[in-house]
């Protein structure tokens, strides 16, 4: 990732170098605010303008955007029209600014059934930027993946390639995407919630992680692309092989006991203290030896007690250390400082919350923090965050003394909880 001291991540985050997206939620954005169809494609174009520019200065290398489909051509003649006329501005100004910042303008799809100013414009800006070398912008315009992987068999009969000498090196080499650096992306997004790639880059997005953005292009923004970025570089990419990660070994069931008893102090077996306690916990959780869980313990005993007299800042330090020592023994690449952040604001958040309806806020903290510390997307982490959560209201009802069943709960809850988060790590 770039070395900017303006870059906007924590470090060690990996920035992908190609990132594909589809443009997707004008009209219902402007429709549910009573607008035109028309004036949704004018706010999505200055939306995606600030994300791409985002992208380049984050030091994304290539921008895939999908701005037209071979379907599209059955819109009704005035929105056509409206988009094109908004694709001609865009290249007009594209032009200026790839010129400025060496950027390679490259279209990808049909040229044919485009309007003639459009192709016209196209053409110029390819020539004028082919020697750009600095960023690569794909622009889909009247593409679709079967209609690309159709035209490259057409052109592999036409140049009369023999079967023998066709094979996946070859076959790539008569795709859009043909001689590019990171003619895979890294990373595609889709905006507006729709959760389908309607044929994008079919062949290029094999190993790609996905994305999808809830709000329509509109309200997309730098800060919802921060997201994006931040999630794909939490994830595990194997690219079909094993990955490196220290898998967990524990037993969920033994590891849930063991919690509930420590959240229950008075029903540690009398002799025991409550740090020896802590250092059994963690020696099962997280699978490492007695030596380290001691060190470990001692760390995690030390934040609990800033904690309990709500001294957040204080329980910071002694978990920024806590995390610092289970990193390398664990082999997952969270930064310490933002676990130790999220994990205090968890304790923060929880607080005294009795219902399911005061805690969604401190559900997306526990994703943020389960996606930063296991490497794993948020997609992956909403479901043990919520059994995390349940587990704590449970612990909470059960503190209030509303009976010892709401203890039963909790101990499900984390069972479940583990078992789905060594699932999830497996």
């Amino acid at each position: 990732m770039p070395s900017d001291d303006k870059s906007p991540f924590p470090p060690g985050t990996i920035v992908p170098n190609h990132i594909a997206v589809i443009l997707d939620g004008n009209g219902r954005w402007a429709r549910s605010r009573g607008l035109p169809v028309t004036k949704g494609h004018e706010a999505g174009a200055k939306a995606i303008k600030k994300v791409m520019d985002a992208a380049r200065g984050w030091g994304v290398h290539t921008l895939t955007i999908w701005g037209w489909s071979t379907e599209n051509w059955s819109r009704p003649y005035w929105e056509t029209k409206k988009i094109m006329s908004l694709v001609m501005t865009y290249l007009q100004n594209e032009l200026k600014t790839a010129k400025k910042d060496g950027i390679r303008f490259h279209h990808i799809g049909r040229k044919d059934r485009l309007p003639k100013d459009v192709r016209a414009w196209i053409t110029r800006i390819e020539n004028e930027t082919r020697n750009n070398t600095k960023y690569i912008l794909n622009v889909a315009l009247d593409y679709g993946g079967h209609d690309e992987i159709v035209r490259a068999v057409k052109r592999i009969v036409e140049d009369k390639i023999p079967s023998t000498e066709i094979d996946e090196q070859l076959f790539e080499s008569y795709l859009d995407t043909s001689g590019q650096p990171y003619p895979y992306p890294d990373l595609f997004i889709r905006t507006s919630g729709e959760q389908r790639t309607s044929g994008f880059l079919p062949w290029q997005l094999a190993y790609t992680e996905f994305y999808f953005e809830p709000d329509h292009l509109p309200d997309m923004n730098p800060e919802k692309l921060k997201a994006a970025i931040l999630d794909f570089s939490r994830r595990r990419r194997r690219f079909g092989a094993k990955d490196k990660v220290m898998h967990f070994k524990f037993e969920p069931e033994a590891v849930a006991k063991l919690e509930v008893a420590w959240w229950r102090l008075k029903k540690i077996p009398a002799g025991i203290r409550f740090r020896d306690y802590a250092i059994e916990h963690i020696k099962e959780q997280f699978g490492i030896s007695k030596d380290l869980a001691k060190k470990a313990a001692q760390l995690m005993v030390e934040a609990l007690v800033w904690g309990e007299e709500k001294k957040w800042e204080e329980a910071k330090n002694p978990l920024k250390k806590f995390y610092e020592l289970l990193k390398g023994e664990l082999k997952l690449a969270f930064e310490p400082s933002i676990a130790a952040s999220l994990e205090v604001k968890l304790w923060q958040d929880i607080g005294d919350k009795k219902n399911i309806g005061s805690v969604l806020d401190v559900e997306e903290v526990a994703r943020q923090y389960y996606s930063e510390v296991y490497r794993i997307s948020d997609f992956q982490a909403a479901k043990i965050a919520h059994l995390r959560i349940l587990a704590n209201l449970e612990r909470n009802l059960a503190e209030d003394g509303e009976g010892d069943d709401h203890w039963n709960k909790a101990r499900d809850y984390l069972q479940k909880y583990y078992v789905a988060l060594k699932d999830r790590v497996a």
